[in-house]
């Protein structure tokens, strides 16, 4: 409520409500922006920083449209598994109508547009954060996003994250319709409804408060760069 936010119960799934988070449509001037976390429910840290980050920062979302889908995957989250209480891995879902809460998600979302969209994850593998950011409008911001959560979080010094080609904690690549059978959160957002697009990476073997304070870090960084943006 401090924030502006409208709570609204919109899928379930094993059992578990899912919520997502939403600024009252008559502020149609604003910046508007997206965010997701906990689509992975072994990814515990990029939920617990996103509501902790709007709880901390109320003010500032009053400046924005918002749309937050805290926790994709409760009853992952419970049970500290990847995948959903079938068995399916729900970031591999958004070209398919066959998962109802997917297809709950994407009708909401309809036919909206966002200056700016995140999705907030963790990575076993990791080394430290990392970004994966999907070229969009110009110029990229992924760089200053890192900077902002070196205080918490090194970056990822591989040269390659999941057969891509890295730099500094940076996958930057562009996608196709055709690059992946199965998409991910992330492509749907791209093709049809942000402006940028940022997936944002923890190592999930870190301590949880370090990962947390880095993903909030990053939070922080990417929404006044947006609100600098709309502003110019």
């Amino acid at each position: 409520a401090p924030a502006g936010l409208v709570l609204r119960e919109y899928a379930e799934s094993g059992g578990y409500p899912i919520y997502f988070l939403a600024t009252p449509p008559a502020r149609c001037e604003l910046p508007a922006i997206y965010i997701s976390a906990g689509i992975h429910g072994d990814e515990a840290a990029a939920t617990e920083a996103l509501i902790g980050w709007v709880e901390k920062n109320p003010r500032m979302m009053r400046e924005f449209r918002t749309l937050i889908f805290p926790c994709l995957n409760p009853w992952g989250l419970v049970n500290n598994c990847r995948l959903d209480f079938r068995g399916r891995d729900l970031n591999r879902c958004f070209n398919s109508r066959r998962v109802p809460q997917i297809r709950a998600q994407l009708k909401i979302l309809g036919n909206a547009r966002f200056d700016l969209a995140l999705t907030l994850h963790e990575d076993y593998d990791a080394q430290g954060m990392y970004i994966y950011e999907v070229p969009g409008k110009r110029p990229y911001w992924a760089e200053d996003l890192l900077k902002g959560a070196l205080s918490h979080m090194s970056h990822d010094t591989r040269k390659s994250i999941e057969g891509r080609r890295a730099r500094n904690g940076l996958v930057r690549r562009k996608i196709t319709p055709d690059l992946m059978p199965d998409w991910p959160e992330a492509f749907v957002l791209h093709f049809s409804h942000a402006a940028r697009t940022f997936t944002i990476e923890t190592p999930s073997e870190f301590a949880i408060d370090a990962r947390v304070a880095a993903h909030e870090a990053v939070l922080d960084a990417a929404i006044k760069k947006c609100l600098e943006d709309f502003r110019r």
